[in-house]
């Protein structure tokens, strides 16, 4: 009996040590999608800045257009 109860403490200790190697790998993929989200959020912000300074550039052609009488 003695013999069985130190194989299920060994087996117990085994699966302890790697649940501690789950959790910090858990910890390191949340602090890495945590970045990944940041530069996503970061990347759609300078998206849409550059669509409205596009419009802008837009705006400005035709007015230029118009005064040269380029426009149509």
């Amino acid at each position: 009996m003695v013999e069985a109860d130190s194989l299920l403490l060994e087996q117990l200790r085994a699966i302890r040590g790697d649940i501690g190697k789950l959790v910090n790998e858990m910890q390191t993929m949340r602090v890495e999608m945590t970045s990944v989200r940041q530069h996503m959020a970061g990347m759609m912000t300078i998206q849409e800045h550059d669509h409205v300074d596009i419009a802008g550039i837009k705006n400005r052609l035709d007015r230029i257009e118009k005064r040269l009488e380029l426009a149509e």
